[in-house]
């Protein structure tokens, strides 16, 4: 007999490819979910995974059981939310994905103050460096920061955001203040690698009603993928950094931090809603509904957006001469 477990356990393995990954989201040990896969796997009589040191790929009967399974976890979550919104006060589970910097920073406090507002209602936050499928990993919902292309998943902007360039004012005193975006090409920039292959680039907008969009390829001594060990390095006086308002406003605000060519930004990193793709007579959960509005709400004036006083006072640091 086939149950709602073995179906959540096929669909998360796939989704992240990895027997151990799925034990972490599942909340199993790595051991259990193998005996389970192949237990379910040993009744039906077929493989459904190819396994490899490296990676979890479905077979083609794994594929074919992965398509069934999908709308069945679908009509268990429907009649699971049916069922719970029957109660007048929010009640169940709500699974929410996040980026780590922003769930962090910001994200976590908010949920706190929901879940105040509504006890009966649990919310698990988990924070990944990529958007999973939302429907195959099952969440309900994501807050990201950009909307993401796949046109199926419904998305709603929570709150304005745009990355700019900034440096510690050590830095801007020793290696000076660039005044043109080919002044970047001399200086020591900071970056957050998304892959290896590539060059670092800022694609930046200029900042005025017909602003042109320009790429500038950026070098420098120190990278990484993790967006705050890249902003600790800029605060510690190493180099110029791309980073969004809502990480580095308070340093704005403090003077740790100076914006620098503030005419250029990048524009792609508003937060948005993203909810998974529905059956086409399910609705959206109760609870699910109340967290977005109070994210709405919370984020209608996002604080990171008021204009930094310290550092508008500061004067700005001497240009070095090359």
């Amino acid at each position: 007999m086939i149950e709602r477990s073995d179906l959540a356990l096929v669909s998360c393995a796939a989704e992240l490819g990895s027997l151990a990954a799925a034990a972490r989201q599942l909340d199993l040990a790595p051991p259990a979910v193998s005996k389970r896969l192949a237990a379910l796997e040993s009744r039906l009589g077929l493989r459904l995974f190819h396994r490899s040191t490296r990676r979890l790929q479905l077979t083609p009967h794994g594929e074919a059981f992965l398509a069934q399974a999908r709308p069945l976890l679908q009509g268990f979550e429907q009649l699971q939310a049916q069922l719970t919104e029957r109660h007048d006060e929010p009640r169940g589970l709500i699974r929410l994905c996040s980026s780590f910097g922003f769930g962090h920073a910001w994200l976590g406090p908010l949920l706190a103050q929901f879940h105040a507002a509504y006890p009966q209602v649990q919310v698990q936050l988990h924070l990944r460096e990529q958007l999973p499928d939302l429907r195959a990993a099952g969440f309900d919902a994501a807050v990201w920061l950009w909307a993401p292309r796949d046109p199926n998943v419904v998305t709603r902007r929570l709150a304005s955001n745009r990355r700019i360039i900034v440096g510690a004012p050590a830095y801007l005193e020793r290696a000076g203040v660039p005044q043109t975006l080919d002044d970047l090409a001399q200086h020591a920039c900071l970056i957050v690698s998304e892959n290896d292959d590539q060059p670092a680039a800022w694609r930046l907008q200029e900042l005025s009603p017909r602003g042109a969009a320009v790429t500038v390829r950026v070098h420098g001594p120190l990278a990484s993928n993790s967006g705050e060990v890249v902003r600790d390095w800029a605060l510690a006086g190493h180099g110029l950094m791309l980073r969004s308002l809502w990480d580095v406003h308070e340093h704005l605000r403090s003077g740790r931090l100076q914006q620098v060519l503030p005419r250029w930004a990048m524009l792609d990193a508003d937060v948005h809603w993203v909810l998974p793709p529905r059956a086409p007579n399910s609705s959206v959960p109760r609870r699910v509904r109340l967290l977005q509005q109070q994210l709405i709400q919370a984020l209608a004036t996002p604080p990171w957006l008021a204009p930094p006083a310290a550092q508008a006072s500061a004067p700005p640091a001497p240009r070095r001469r090359r």
